[in-house]
C-alpha cells in the first residue's frame, strides 16, 4: 500500500499538519477542528492548501 504524506495548511487558522494522502477517516485540524481531508475510497480529498509532499512512496 503506497501513498504520500502531505503537509497541509488549514484554511481557517493556517496551522500546518501532515496528512496521509489515502486517509481512511476524516482528518480534522488539531488547532481549530476544521476538516482537512475526507476519505473517498482511494485518494483522500484535501480541503486545505498542500504546502509540500513530506514523503513520497
Amino acid at each position: 500500500m503506497a501513498g504520500n504524506f502531505f503537509r497541509v495548511q488549514c484554511d481557517d487558522c493556517e496551522n500546518e499538519q501532515v496528512v496521509f494522502g489515502k486517509a481512511a477517516s476524516v482528518v480534522a485540524c488539531a488547532v481549530c477542528g476544521s476538516t482537512l481531508a475526507t476519505p473517498t475510497g482511494g485518494e483522500a480529498e484535501i480541503h486545505g492548501d498542500v504546502v509540500e509532499t513530506v514523503e513520497a512512496r
